[in-house]
């Protein structure tokens, strides 16, 4: 090892200078360096290698050639070269990717090193590797390490070419404005003043590069060399309107003094004072609007700074634009104003301004709706208390809708409790226009929160006087479906009409029967309570053979001559029970309802449904006459005094329970 010719000492310092590479890096230098040196000089020791090459200075010998050739010589002398069949191990090539059968994925280690990974169609591993870097320019490099001397000798070398992009669009210009170099930026636009005003392929100059990095300096370097302030990019984005996005004061104040135009708009129509308007930056604001920034410009969708900043919730600003005049009851395009806005947002800084500006509450947006019902739709009890004050209630009744349709359809409780207190009309109902979008066709605030199962919104609208009646669909037949006994308690409480029917689907029975025979207590009850006994027994066919039920697709499509007449009054109660759904539960319902009428007949279907089942028999013998005559004077003093009364009556407790079907025999009593 002697014969290197380096000591121990400066090989560990020169080995130093790698000390921050793993063990495959270094192996892999050492191969490059291999690859570049003669055969005879190929060292099999990396660190002799390392010492042998200075990194930041060339070996004095490789400028000799004839040096070179007598150093060969004397290491040849002293240390025989090794005989390798492959001096150097190839290079593994990656695959083709236009040409390679399989998937090629990129992914990033978690030292940070980008990677590429070749897998075949059958999932193996082809080829993985390092993602081959790109070489940057010299020119670049320097401009974005700030090497200032070094940009200047490459400037005035005859062979750059200043007007030569790196990459699409991009010159030096602009490197020299993204990283800050201001500097830089001066030699290069001595060097070539014509690249001032060259744009990148997305359309930005320099000065939009230096505004949108924030690089103040670069850009008063530009601007003090002539660049126009007022070229947009393709999105007809200008420097000062990214400078008002980036909400830079000293950036605005810098380009309005060169000229920049106020009133330019982007592609979608939005000018510099927007975009400040947005941002809540009053400083700027003020400097547009002493520059001449008209603040009745609207974008493309009829938007206004001032609605902009109401949309946003941007006080400040807000304050300034109305000082300065701004219309506070325009209308975008969809007819929404800025008070609508922030009702819709739950701005409430912004609505208590506006209104204490005179700004008009009853301006309904392109869906009628007015600021106070979509503030109830939202939830702001805040904006809402607010609101009603300034909203007409004539305009209210205009919309087709009330805000308490709204905040019950939300279960916004506290909006509700404000609005009835505020005297809104709890059985209001929506336009037939605006119930028509809706397939039960609902029309009450009731019916939404039965709907939405909100047990206390319910109560607090019938306390305060709701119909549970005006519904086409009644809210106790969705109660009764949902199962809820507390609801349907409720309801029929406040009035609930049990044996009101469906119009598009007429029944000879109660039509919440329909949707309670599964759940037998509340069941019974709705019987309890007044619904309709005896029609369930009322079939038209009687002991005479009924006709077959329609139950299958291919039988409801027949046509009109092979099918059995359908009897008018609609579906009676025999087929009800007969649904495959229901039938199991058939005895139980019959036996509950023979409890409630006096003499009646089971028509022949309904006798079936009780012969299907051998511990039904006792049913039969429960309908057959004569019935007990306890039976037969409940059912008379029921219909002569009525349910409601019965507690009025001087009779004992025990008798009342009785006359109630609250107990099993009188005989208790």
């Amino acid at each position: 090892m002697a014969a290197a010719g380096v000591s121990r000492s400066e090989a560990f310092e020169d080995y130093s200078l790698y000390s921050n590479l793993s063990d495959e890096e270094l192996l892999q230098l050492a191969i490059e360096r291999s690859l570049t040196d003669s055969p005879g000089n190929a060292s099999n020791d990396v660190t002799s290698a390392f010492a042998n090459t200075t990194p930041h200075q060339p070996d004095s010998s490789s400028l000799n050639p004839a040096s070179r050739n007598t150093n060969q010589s004397r290491h040849s002398s002293q240390c025989p070269p090794a005989n390798y069949s492959s001096p150097n191990p190839p290079r593994e090539e990656p695959p083709d990717p236009k040409t390679f059968d399989g998937t090629v994925s990129h992914f990033m280690t978690g030292s940070g090193k980008r990677m590429v990974e070749y897998r075949k169609a059958d999932g193996s591993l082809a080829f993985i590797a390092p993602e081959p870097e790109e070489e940057e320019e010299p020119l670049f490099k320097a401009i974005r390490v700030g090497d200032a001397s070094r940009v200047k000798a490459l400037a005035m070398c005859l062979g750059t070419n200043l007007m030569l992009p790196s990459k699409p669009g991009w010159l030096a210009i602009h490197q020299a404005a993204w990283y800050g170099q201001e500097t830089c930026l001066q030699v290069l636009l001595s060097a070539q003043p014509g690249m001032i005003n060259k744009r990148t392929e997305r359309g930005e100059t320099a000065l939009l590069v230096a505004v949108s990095k924030d690089q103040l300096q670069c850009v008063q370097v530009l601007l003090e060399n002539g660049l126009d302030p007022n070229i947009p990019d393709y999105d007809k984005e200008t420097p000062l309107y990214r400078a008002c996005e980036r909400s830079i004061p000293a950036m605005v104040a810098v380009l309005l003094n060169h000229g920049a135009a106020v009133n330019t708009h982007c592609v979608w129509g939005c000018t510099a004072l927007h975009e400040a308007a947005c941002r809540n930056n009053p400083e700027i604001c003020e400097m547009l609007l002493k520059a001449g920034a008209k603040h009745n410009i609207s974008n493309m969708y009829g938007i206004s700074p001032l609605f902009t900043a109401a949309q946003s919730g941007q006080l400040a600003t807000l304050r300034l634009l109305i000082k300065h005049g701004a219309d506070i009851n325009g209308q975008a395009a969809d007819g929404a104003t800025a008070l609508y806005e922030a009702s819709k947002n739950g701005h409430e800084e912004i609505v208590e301004l506006l209104l204490s500006q005179n700004a008009n509450a009853n301006k309904p947006g392109k869906s009628g709706l007015l600021p106070i019902h979509v503030a109830a739709q939202r939830g702001s009890d805040i904006i809402v208390s607010m609101l009603i004050s300034a909203t007409s209630k004539t305009r209210v009744r205009r919309t087709g809708a009330s805000p308490l349709h709204l905040a019950a359809d939300r279960n916004r409780d506290d909006i509700l409790e404000v609005l009835i207190k505020a005297g809104f009309d709890v059985n209001a109902q929506l336009s037939d226009e605006r119930s028509r979008l809706y397939q039960d066709r609902r029309s009450t605030a009731l019916y939404f929160s039965v709907i939405n199962n909100n047990i206390d919104a319910v109560r607090m609208l019938l306390e305060a006087g709701s119909d549970p009646n005006l519904d086409v669909f009644r809210p106790l037949l969705v109660a009764a479906r949902q199962g809820c006994i507390k609801t349907v308690t409720l309801l029929v409480e406040h009035g609930a009409d049990i044996n009101a029917s469906i119009p598009t689907h007429p029944t000879t029975f109660p039509a919440v029967y329909m949707f309670s025979m599964k759940y037998l207590p509340m069941f019974k009850y709705l019987l309890d309570h007044g619904g309709h006994a005896l029609s369930c027994f009322n079939c038209v066919f009687g002991n005479r053979p009924h006709p077959s039920i329609k139950t299958t697709r291919s039988e409801r499509d027949l046509p009109d001559t092979d099918r059995v007449p359908q009897q008018r009054g609609g579906v009676q109660f025999c087929e009800m029970i007969s649904a495959p759904s229901i039938c199991r539960w058939a005895g139980p319902i019959i036996d509950i309802l023979l409890d409630y009428v006096g003499h009646v007949t089971l028509c022949t279907r309904v006798m079936e449904h009780l012969d299907s089942y051998s511990g039904w028999s006792v049913i039969k013998d429960k309908a057959a006459p004569p019935r007990p005559l306890l039976q037969l004077c409940r059912i008379q003093v029921l219909q002569l005094v009525g349910r409601r009364r019965l507690k009025k009556l001087p009779l004992p407790g025990g008798l009342i329970r009785f006359l109630q079907h609250q107990e099993g025999s009188v005989e208790d009593l």
